[in-house]
């Protein structure tokens, strides 16, 4: 068997007597290259032969004699090089987990990460409260993940679910018909609010809010839409439009969830009190006990 030159190992082991190499080999030395990227999960590799394989994630754990046929090998291969050049696992096998729920994962969306889920267990927590209807929106929605979470929880809210980029809302088409959602969650391409009408009783956004500096120091910027990370040169410029928006379309009652940079705690604060002066603002701490959810209620 001839390997593209990206293709070959120094530790790959011999062929078994089948027609290709055994999986529990391959992973041996898969595991040994993975040891160059400390952060990356183990459970990375054994996703990748799932993915490969159309198989369960404990596949390659339960079934090491499995002979991998040569295209199996050179996918499985290239896809471990481009996983050691840093490209995040979601966007080589197209989905990721969110609040206990798989997604359509595109590089036209940024991935989904824990700090949200934080987001969508308060507005969770929020909406159990409201009596129907309740018309909320998800500012910037991606992938679609904030509003496709929550409607999945409560049976009740309706959601509106923007994005500025076409392709994102592809992305987030797909996920909608995954999660037979369609029903329920209107997308609309526009800029934040713009164009929207009617009050809204909750609105939960993560737009972009890295400074445009920080950027090129990033890992994440080497892959992910540069569109879904750049705040401006100090983060805030979306968050700052939204909250120009939303003071004229938040009902009396209402609630507004941002995902912030914890570097930005005293800033939004301030910019909240200055659209919102007679509202209740309240910042939560993620499980790294850092500043990450604005909490806006306009009731209280």
């Amino acid at each position: 068997m001839n390997y593209p030159s990206a293709m070959k190992r120094k530790d790959l082991p011999n062929k078994n007597s089948g027609s290709g190499l055994l999986l529990g080999d391959w992973l041996k030395n898969a595991l040994i290259e993975l040891m160059s990227l400390p952060d990356e999960p183990v459970s990375s590799i054994y996703a990748l032969v799932s993915f490969v394989l159309n198989k369960p994630n404990h596949f390659g754990i339960s079934h090491p004699e499995y002979s991998l046929d040569e295209n199996q090998l050179t996918f499985l291969e290239s896809l471990l090089t481009r996983l050691l050049d840093g490209e995040p696992l979601p966007y080589l096998t197209g989905k990721q987990e969110f609040f206990g729920l798989e997604f359509i994962i595109s590089k036209r969306v940024l991935i989904p990460r824990p700090e949200t889920e934080l987001l969508v267990s308060l507005a969770l927590n929020w909406l159990r409260n409201r009596t129907p209807p309740v018309l909320a929106a998800d500012v910037g929605t991606g992938s679609g993940c904030i509003a496709i979470s929550i409607c999945s929880h409560l049976p009740a809210p309706q959601f509106i679910a923007t994005d500025i980029s076409f392709d994102a809302l592809q992305t987030s088409a797909q996920n909608l018909e995954k999660h037979k959602l369609k029903k329920r969650i209107q997308l609309v391409q526009t800029y934040l609010l713009e164009g929207l009408a009617g009050k809204l009783d909750c609105i939960c956004a993560n737009l972009p809010y890295i400074p445009s500096g920080r950027l090129p120091n990033l890992q994440v910027s080497k892959y992910e839409p540069i569109s879904a990370l750049d705040g401006g040169h100090d983060g805030l410029y979306f968050i700052k439009k939204l909250l120009e928006q939303s003071h004229s379309r938040i009902s009396t009652n209402g609630v507004i969830f941002l995902e912030i940079d914890f570097s930005q705690e005293k800033e939004i604060s301030n910019l909240a009190k200055s659209f919102f002066p007679a509202a209740s603002i309240k910042i939560r701490n993620d499980l790294a006990d850092l500043p990450r959810i604005v909490i806006i209620e306009t009731g209280k």
